[in-house]
């Protein structure tokens, strides 16, 4: 039997399908000790499948699927890339469904859905989640429209989880989300924890949020609403109109990065931060290195925040559409520096952009506002240039055995990659 330390209390893991399943996997990941252990999350058949099927096809799988079944919202909030999103665009069921059986097909084994607000097609992800019930899903919602009924379809079939996003307490998630919605964001959680459902949350963290939502008082909240993991995103400047006040500047990163670390040790609980967890994920993870993106045109991009493209699902098969030019040149560039706590090519090392920018037919998908990556570098190199010295006397303070981690780790990265 499997163990999470939970409000102090060990609760079991029950076997998949089950709700809690997706987050002992995704403690097993950022918790790995062993390349064994990170090779076999899932398992030695999948892991084998999925090894054969990167033989097969000479490219590298992605663990982690994210897809965007629509951009529609019920809510517009400020500094959401996706607000600027055309409310139209949605992928088809039936490309929906395709996707997920080639995903199957290849061994990707963890589907997330995001948008948009995923739930404002509630009815198809049900259905996408019973026909395709040998895949453990989740998706990033804001809540609102979790009611008592879903909730009890998500009981029953087990295999479907939630990321809740939320901005603070009150004031700050009514600031971003607009006025009424925190009440129904914990309406949802006590939906959900009232059934005995491990979700977790989610938070964009930005210069006017950033000491709440890493304060004890606040995770120790969410927990014992129910949450049994969180996700932190750093505000990521995409788009020509996003609002760069909103990004940290290096103390208040660094600052973060040592609150949630230690919260994290000390409640053995994970949360999962995008910015400040290239250590722990050895790097970037995006265009097919454990993670890809899906967005609701049909766009096939490196990650969510890399709004760059040169394929589309709509016009190819998923097994073909991961053959792209521009991912395999943007593994071919990897890692964007030798530091993990430097690994994303937007906020740490826009150098690298001009280099991917190069890539035959890729172009931007950002649908009401793109951008050159160009454009995109000169936003964030004062923020990159600020935060290396940072990071790299993060780097020279790690153990030695980290490092040495790590350096196998990407190691078997970048040897998985001259395979494929």
């Amino acid at each position: 039997m499997r163990y999470l330390t939970i409000l102090g209390e060990q609760k079991a893991i029950p076997a998949y399908p089950h709700h809690k399943d997706y987050v002992y996997r995704s403690y097993q990941f950022f918790e790995a000790r062993s390349l064994f252990s990170l090779l076999f999350i899932n398992g030695i058949y999948d892991a084998l499948k999925r090894k054969w099927q990167q033989w097969r096809h000479k490219y590298s799988i992605p663990l982690n699927l994210l897809i965007d079944p629509t951009s529609a919202c019920n809510l517009r909030c400020t500094g959401c890339w996706a607000a600027d999103y055309d409310k139209k665009s949605e992928l088809s069921f039936e490309k929906l469904d395709e996707v997920l059986t080639d995903a199957r097909r290849l061994g990707i084994n963890s589907i997330v859905f995001s948008g948009g607000e995923p739930m404002m097609r509630k009815d198809d992800i049900l259905k996408l989640c019973r026909k395709h019930n040998k895949m453990p899903y989740t998706m990033f919602t804001n809540g609102t429209l979790i009611d008592e009924a879903f909730a009890d379809e998500m009981a029953v079939l087990g295999n479907l989880n939630a990321f809740i996003s939320i901005e603070g307490f009150r004031e700050a998630t009514d600031f971003r989300r607009g006025v009424g919605t925190y009440d129904k964001v914990l309406a949802a959680m006590d939906i959900l924890k009232k059934r005995d459902i491990g979700f977790g949350f989610s938070v964009c963290y930005h210069s006017k949020n950033w000491k709440e939502i890493s304060s004890d008082e606040f995770l120790d909240f969410l927990r014992e609403k129910g949450a049994w993991i969180g996700w932190m995103f750093n505000y990521i400047p995409v788009g020509s109109g996003a609002d760069l006040s909103l990004c940290l500047n290096a103390a208040e990163r660094a600052e973060v990065k040592q609150r949630i670390e230690t919260y994290m040790q000390k409640h053995r609980f994970t949360i999962i931060d995008f910015a400040n967890m290239g250590h722990m994920a050895f790097g970037c993870v995006a265009a097919g290195n454990e993670f890809v993106h899906i967005n609701a045109n049909g766009d096939l991009e490196p990650c969510s925040f890399f709004h760059y493209s040169d394929v589309n699902i709509n016009d190819m098969p998923l097994p073909e559409a991961l053959a792209s030019h521009f991912f395999r040149h943007f593994r071919k560039a990897k890692p964007f520096s030798q530091n993990p706590h430097r690994p994303c090519p937007i906020m740490d090392a826009p150098e690298m952009l001009q280099y991917l920018s190069e890539a035959k037919g890729v172009h931007s998908t950002h649908l009401n506002s793109p951008e050159s990556m160009q454009q995109l570098a000169e936003k964030t190199k004062a923020l990159a240039a600020a935060w290396k010295p940072v990071a790299d006397d993060l780097y020279n303070n790690m153990p030695e055995k980290e490092k040495k981690k790590i350096d196998l780790f990407k190691k078997y990265l970048l040897y998985k990659e001259k395979l494929t």
